[in-house]
């Protein structure tokens, strides 16, 4: 569960939640710092802000115009012609508005924070955060309730079993801290947060409760929330949304999952392992489509088959009605094309899982001249917000789920970071082909840049060659020592040039392995050169190394990969 696990159709090469993903063809000049888990830095987990950055921020206090200045001519963004009460105010204290104030203070901007909820946003109150500490409970029952996996390993354990309210307040009290440590750490670095529902009255001026400031330049970072598709009434209590689910205020026998996306796996996995049995209610005619289709295929084999788990493709679930006076959740099912009845469910609950939309409603975009499309704030490759003249507006910029190029909390860090590089006078244009994506089921699935398909399509275009290298789990020492040897990484690239398209990893951890490959394409790093590189024994690093090596590439290594140095 990312942050928002639905996307804008549009170009793309990483798909989320059934539906392609934005993103940009231009390469970055340098790869954004400091990014942690779903965005958060390190100060989210409390650890203090370096006292020499703080000091810093002082030391180039009285240098704020200049720089401000110059930033503004480099991005053709005009001189500053007046003083205003902040460089720079961000409407919205999610990931992605955390991580740019961060930014902007390390940058030495005098910097606001605009939250009308809490701090945190969706990630970390009611997405990644809150989620991983559910899905950490599930794969630890998944173990214990595995009397083979148990018996591999010479060990037996009697009957496991959880305590409901004891796994809730788990994910509720991981929530609760790092949004403690978040508020902290913007305070400790003199981000000024300011409380109430923000909105823009005009060029660099913006509205929140009953005060007016202005800002040499605006961040709007508001974030998503569940999208519920017509004709199905959500009661809180048996049909829910993630954000209630994730309360864990119920383990129901039976329940319906609205979407096999990443939401719905992730869910899906929570709910079996707790006991649930599963029904997915999928649009299209195969589960998991976003997914590269062989990877698709091999998660279904293992995640969803030998589970409690059913489902039907190809279908749209046209109303569904709450469990009342005794009566179960009613769900009526039509052809996804010919719109015809097919069926009728009667499940204890219903989960809608559908992806998420943009929360772009009462931000005073009519004040600007801002038309959005399907809710989403239009944006050019450097997040600069579009009129709807298609002029871009002075000073104003879009990141994260608001402007759709890139569902997922991690994306819009680093689009915040890039806004502040750029009014702070580097020009700084975000790949979104280089950010991966995970999923945190068990085992877990990961990706970044194009599926085959995709990568295929794409090829057909320009005239080139595609080739795929695999490898598996099962040839690797630390996965089978761990008895976890099902898994596949698969890679897609270029053999004239060796350059990577995309890769994607279903196995043990894969949602950490994936970054090799993602700093990699982000970095324009070569396979003929990073096949070079070396990777401890034993480590799961290695089914990376072997993907890499197991790649043909015409071109050889650049002179600096063959050089080895040794410094005695």
């Amino acid at each position: 569960m990312q942050s928002a696990l639905s996307l804008s159709f549009s170009q793309t090469s990483l798909p989320l939640a059934n539906r392609p993903l934005c993103s940009s063809n231009a390469a970055p000049s340098t790869t954004p710092r400091n990014l942690r888990f779903c965005g958060l830095r390190r100060e989210a987990f409390g650890f203090s802000p370096s006292k020499q950055l703080t000091s810093r921020r002082f030391q180039i206090q009285s240098r704020r115009i200049e720089v401000s200045a110059a930033a503004s001519s480099s991005a053709g963004n005009g001189a500053l012609s007046k003083s205003f009460d902040y460089d720079l105010i961000i409407i919205g204290a999610g990931v992605g508005g955390h991580g740019a104030a961060l930014h902007a203070v390390e940058k030495g901007l005098k910097t606001a924070i605009i939250e009308g909820d809490v701090v945190g946003g969706t990630c970390v109150n009611r997405g990644c955060v809150p989620s991983k500490a559910l899905l950490a409970v599930s794969g630890r029952m998944r173990e214990l309730q595995n009397e083979h996996h148990m018996k591999a390993f010479g060990l037996q354990v009697s009957a496991a079993g959880y305590d409901r309210q004891g796994v809730a307040d788990h994910a509720s009290n991981l929530a609760t801290k790092i949004r403690n440590n978040l508020t902290n750490s913007m305070k400790a670095l003199g981000v000024d947060i300011l409380t109430g529902f923000g909105a823009v009255l005009g060029p660099q001026k913006v509205k929140y409760g009953d005060n007016i400031i202005t800002g040499k330049d605006i961040i709007i970072a508001t974030g998503s929330v569940p999208f519920v598709p017509k004709g199905i009434e959500v009661d809180g209590k048996t049909v829910i949304t993630s954000d209630h689910a994730l309360k864990l205020e119920s383990v129901p026998d039976w329940i319906a999952i609205v979407g096999s996306g990443y939401i719905g796996l992730e869910f899906s996995d929570v709910y079996t392992a707790l006991g649930s049995e599963v029904t997915f209610i999928e649009a299209l005619d195969q589960l998991m489509p976003g997914f590269d289709p062989e990877i698709s295929k091999l998660a279904q084999r293992v995640l969803i088959n030998p589970r409690k788990i059913d489902y039907h493709t190809g279908v749209f679930a046209s109303k569904i009605t709450p469990a009342k006076g005794g009566k179960p959740v009613m769900i009526e099912l039509i052809d996804a094309k010919t719109k015809e009845p097919k069926d009728t469910l009667e499940v204890d609950a219903a989960l809608i899982a559908t992806g998420r939309a943009p929360f772009t409603n009462g931000l005073g975009l009519e004040n600007i001249n801002v038309v959005t499309q399907r809710g989403f704030i239009p944006v050019d490759e450097r997040m600069r917000v579009i009129d709807g003249n298609g002029k871009l507006i002075p000073h104003l910029y879009c990141i994260g789920d608001a402007n759709g190029k890139m569902m997922l909390a991690h994306a819009a860090s680093a689009q915040g970071i890039s806004v502040v590089e750029q009014v702070t006078g580097r020009d700084h244009v975000l790949n979104h082909h280089s950010i991966p994506a995970a999923c945190f089921t068990h085992p877990e699935i990961s990706m970044v840049g194009l599926t085959e398909p995709q990568a295929r399509e794409k090829a057909e275009k320009e005239g080139f060659k595609v080739s795929i290298a695999k490898t598996s789990f099962k040839a690797n020492t630390k996965a089978l020592a761990e008895n976890e040897g099902e898994g596949l990484a698969k890679m897609i690239y270029r053999p004239d040039n060796g350059e990577i398209l995309g890769v994607h990893i279903f196995g043990l951890h894969a949602a950490d392995l994936i970054h090799e490959a993602s700093n990699a394409i982000a970095l324009g790093t070569r396979i003929q050169d990073i096949k070079l590189a070396v990777h401890a024994h034993p480590t799961l690093s290695e089914v990376v190394d072997e993907l890499f090596k197991a790649a043909k590439v015409d071109s050889p290594a650049s002179v600096t990969a063959q050089s080895v140095k040794v410094a005695v």
